[in-house]
């Protein structure tokens, strides 16, 4: 795993639980030994990273996007034939397919791998969308299943029979390079549309008592025509946490909104522009 911030390093840690033997790396000296002390195999270099590594070599990337080609490029001259390169972070699609070709060219397997779950992941798994050739995904099938969340208690959904298919256990062969990325450029598309559509409705609950209000009137300002219409004093909170039981907007960023309005009413520790759960 190179790249051991939020997500890395929780990945490590999930995959070591699962068995698997880490060699864990980053620029960062302090967050490897963090690594070292959860059981992982340390590297302070590139070098290093692929000499602790048995060929062919899966070699993780989870650094932000801006990184990613030049970390690249300081691993391709050192993998052989067979290695395999995986981005786990949040690329462009199309430069995944950019990527691809050269590594292709000189033998190096290249995957795109869209990962969501944030710092929960590590209890909960990680949803993974890949791109990629599938010998290549095949191989990496094993590292997949233990990094997502299986299975657990969601049932099958109708039309689902036989043994469980990877999508059932949280992660899904996309389709060629630039696949998984592809696929996880529309889940955050959708994930932040969710998450914009929640504060537009709790915006409006949160002043829905405005008509109670004996604010001065000013020229900035146009007087409520009937404030007999808005004066309801809403509790936030118990309104999210209403709507998981039952309701059909019920999701796990309905979850975590609700636990930020118990512990914080007002929601005055949040950081404006902070995205739940999110290490982006």
């Amino acid at each position: 795993m190179v790249g051991l911030g939020r997500m890395g390093a929780n990945m490590v840690r999930r995959l070591q639980r699962a068995g698997h033997d880490c060699v864990a790396y980053d620029v960062n000296a302090a967050a490897v030994q963090a690594s070292v002390a959860d059981g992982a195999r340390g590297a302070h270099s590139p070098q290093e990273v692929v000499d602790a590594l048995t060929a062919p070599r899966q070699v993780w990337l989870m650094v932000p996007a801006a990184y990613v080609s030049s970390t690249i490029d300081a691993f391709a001259p050192l993998l052989s034939p067979g290695d395999t390169l995986i981005d786990g972070g949040n690329s462009w699609y199309r430069d995944d397919i950019d990527r691809a070709s050269p590594l292709q060219a000189k033998g190096i397997n290249y995957l795109d791998v869209g990962t969501s779950g944030g710092v929960f992941g590590l209890e909960r798994g990680y949803c993974l969308m890949v791109g990629g050739p599938t010998e290549a995904v095949t191989r990496m099938a094993p590292i997949f299943d233990d990094l997502a969340p299986g299975a657990g208690t969601i049932e099958r959904t109708p039309g689902y029979n036989g043994d469980l298919a990877p999508a059932e256990l949280g992660w899904l062969h996309c389709g060629p390079n630039g696949a998984g990325h592809f696929v996880k450029m529309v889940h955050n598309g959708i994930e932040y549309g969710l998450m914009a559509a929640f504060a537009e409705g709790l915006n409006i609950l949160s002043e829905a008592n405005i008509g109670a209000s004996d604010a001065p009137k000013d020229a900035e300002t146009a007087p409520l025509t009937h404030p007999e219409y808005y004066q309801y004093d809403f509790d936030l909170a118990a309104i999210t946490e209403v709507w998981r039981r039952g309701s059909v907007v019920s999701s796990w960023l309905l979850d975590l909104t609700a636990a930020a309005f118990a512990a914080d009413p007002a929601l005055s520790t949040v950081e404006s522009g902070a995205t739940p759960g999110s290490s982006r």
